[in-house]
């Protein structure tokens, strides 16, 4: 297997990198040109959703450098924000030094929620539930043969009496087992399908049936060990430990910090054709359980190296939605050499902890705006009007004035072509 430790990646040509990554995932000719073109034809969009009228681009990059429970992977990222791609590969680069990222998951259980309300006993028809629990499962199961077959499908069941503006209310849970698919679709039908029997238990009136985007028993987890010589110091050290306080003891700061994690999370899971919008409300949702608090860890250890961890519930999937339908999509697995959920999210898990430490450590150092301005200085160079020779020393000369403006560049490329 080669190795994600590409040394000069970002100095190559486009070309010369997609030859890099063809290499490492053997793409094939066809694939190699999807990269170069639209990766996702206009007749599938408009099969995807409604009203289409083209297709919007995001920048795809690839992270380098991963090394994740001993497996090397490049990491493809859809994103628009400077700079996260470049963190996270040197975030992964000073991992390795400790081993890289070792991962857990808890598995692929999803909550499927249906809402009983009207009830004048509802303790007592919470018991009944769960006195049915059996029933309630059989039929859950009887609407998705397949997942079963797999070994998925309606596992247990719980139930939860809730105060709310309209009184107590019976929440029922239907724990599902989704496998490799993200599971919305198969939870939903599963929910749906359950109402009419919960309400013959119960004697009350069902409301909404529907998947929760907190998902509590899917969680991924990774943990890395930074060695202090790798990444600074023990100032550095010391620098991220005081980041990562303020954040744990302040929501204001902790919505930055968890936000940045979600920075290399989102963008992979853009990038494989998933909900980003799903695994973002589940992350601030489960930071929110104990009171705001930070995704991520970090301690010291009896060596005066850094430890971080993270853990967060990522539900995605390989199968099923935009995952399966959306070329790029598939070729994101195929570059990342993935084919389970389970091993999608670990691997989110890895990138998320990486893109958090190295937010920290650029904070604690030289300050988050230095990488973030030498790259908005080559957008606004390009804006200006440079050309491709042109922008290297026209970012340089902004950098070294401290002011990266449109009409300082336009200054600066006149003064080259003059």
């Amino acid at each position: 297997m080669p190795s994600s430790r590409i040394p000069g990646f970002y100095k190559m040509s486009v070309h010369e990198r997609i030859e890099k990554i063809s290499e490492f995932a053997e793409l094939t000719e066809e694939e190699k040109k999807m990269l170069l073109e639209k990766g996702l034809p206009l007749e599938i969009a408009d099969r995807m959703i409604e009203n289409v009228i083209g297709t919007f681009e995001l920048p795809f990059g690839i992270a380098t450098n991963f090394l994740i429970d001993g497996k090397d992977y490049l990491i493809p990222m859809a994103i628009e924000e400077a700079s996260v791609v470049a963190a996270a590969s040197n975030a992964a680069k000073m991992a390795r030094e400790g081993g890289g990222f070792t991962t857990d998951y808890s598995g692929n259980l999803m909550i499927g929620q249906i809402q009983v309300v009207g009830l004048k006993d509802p303790y007592s028809a919470k018991f009944e539930v769960l006195r049915n629990r059996e029933e309630i499962i059989k039929l859950a199961n009887e609407q998705d043969p397949i997942l079963v077959n797999l070994g998925g499908g309606c596992k247990d069941i719980e139930a939860r009496i809730i105060e709310s503006i309209k009184g107590k209310m019976l929440v029922v849970h239907l724990i599902v087992d989704v496998k490799d698919a993200m599971g919305a679709n198969a939870v939903n039908t599963m929910a749906e399908a359950v109402a009419p029997l919960i309400e013959d238990i119960t004697g009350g009136r069902v409301y909404l049936r529907i998947i929760s985007n907190l998902a509590v028993y899917r969680l991924a987890r990774a943990r890395a060990v930074f060695k202090k010589d790798a990444i600074g110091g023990e100032d550095v050290v010391e620098g991220i430990m005081n980041a990562y306080a303020f954040a744990e003891a302040d929501p204001f700061r902790c919505a930055t910090h968890n936000k940045g994690i979600m920075n290399g999370i989102s963008a992979v899971v853009i990038a494989t054709g998933n909900d980003f919008r799903a695994v973002e409300a589940g992350a601030h949702s489960y930071a929110a359980l104990r009171g705001y608090k930070p995704l991520t860890t970090y301690e010291v250890n009896k060596d005066g190296d850094l430890v971080g961890t993270i853990e967060l519930p990522i539900a995605v999937g390989t199968i099923g939605g935009a995952t399966k339908v959306n070329p790029l999509a598939q070729l994101s697995l195929k570059i990342l050499g993935i084919n389970t959920a389970e091993e999608l999210a670990r691997v989110m898990a890895a990138v998320g902890l990486a893109q958090n430490f190295a937010a920290l450590r650029a904070l604690a150092t030289e300050g988050i705006q230095r990488g973030h301005m030498e790259l908005h200085a080559r957008n606004i160079a390009i804006m200006a009007g440079a050309s491709k020779d042109e922008v290297d020393q026209v970012v340089e000369e902004m950098l070294k004035a401290g002011k990266i403006r449109m009409d300082v560049a336009k200054e600066i490329i006149e003064r080259l072509r003059s």
